[in-house]
């Protein structure tokens, strides 16, 4: 096992102050990336998409259950497997009714989507103890359009913005056979007004790892975690404090 050097508390400081202004530029960085992606372009979802829950049928309106923002999850659950992605299983152990609480309370629903059949859905949930909401996409076409559900016999595959001609030059290509879909993952944002419902945002592969906590999924929002300092003004009727604190 090779240990950090061991030093005196004087060094260490240094050392540690140094770091310090590199985390800092990473911070205004991110900041700065976060802004950004607040200010991309939507695009208006047309599709009267399905989906179906433990009760009931629901369009993608309905998975807003009346909050002005979305974050579905795309969870790999092939409908002939019998359990759902063992890496995705283990970002949804993370997911707590706190987080989901601290989403509500900034008008954001954060739900999951799989296109395993709801029944298959509800036991692998209940196993878990999973209390979010996961939706099933089964005789969809939605993973398909979010490509999220790599099936060459149906469309043009694409993953993280690449065409499977693009990963094939970048060495890295594609495993997807016709008829054989493969399954990837991912989560997608999307904003209501009234009863319009945009797509704002999509992430893939790495991407998904920043999705660990309240102000990480909120940064990938368009109204963002709506306090004060954030970048571009105005977008929240309401703004809090640059504070984490989730009560209101």
């Amino acid at each position: 096992m090779t240990l950090p050097e061991i030093v005196d508390r004087s060094e260490w400081l240094v050392a540690r102050k140094a770091l310090l202004d590199r985390e800092k530029e990473l911070t205004r960085a991110r900041d700065t990336l976060s802004a950004d992606r607040r200010r991309l372009p939507m695009v208006r979802i047309e599709k009267d998409y399905v989906f179906t829950g433990p009760q009931s049928q629901a369009t993608l309106l309905d998975l807003f259950e009346g909050r002005d923002q979305l974050i579905l999850t795309h969870f790999m659950f092939d409908p002939s497997w019998d359990e759902g992605c063992s890496s995705c299983t283990a970002g949804a152990d993370e997911v707590s009714r706190g987080l989901l609480e601290h989403l509500h309370t900034r008008s954001t629903t954060l739900a999951f989507c799989s296109r395993a059949p709801i029944e298959k859905i509800e036991r692998y949930r209940v196993e878990r103890g999973w209390e979010f909401p996961w939706w099933s996409s089964y005789d969809s076409d939605f993973n398909l359009d979010f490509h999220v559900t790599l099936d060459p016999d149906q469309a043009p595959a694409m993953y993280n913005y690449r065409t499977a001609e693009e990963w094939e030059a970048l060495g890295s290509p594609l495993s997807a056979a016709p008829g054989s879909p493969q399954e990837q993952p991912g989560d997608s944002v999307f904003l209501r007004v009234g009863t319009d419902v945009f797509h704002s945002y999509s992430d893939f592969g790495r991407g998904t790892e920043w999705t660990g906590g309240s102000y990480a999924f909120l940064d990938l929002t368009p109204l963002g975690r709506q306090e004060e300092w954030e970048e571009p003004k105005g977008r929240a009727d309401y703004v809090r404090a640059a504070e984490p604190d989730f009560a209101t």
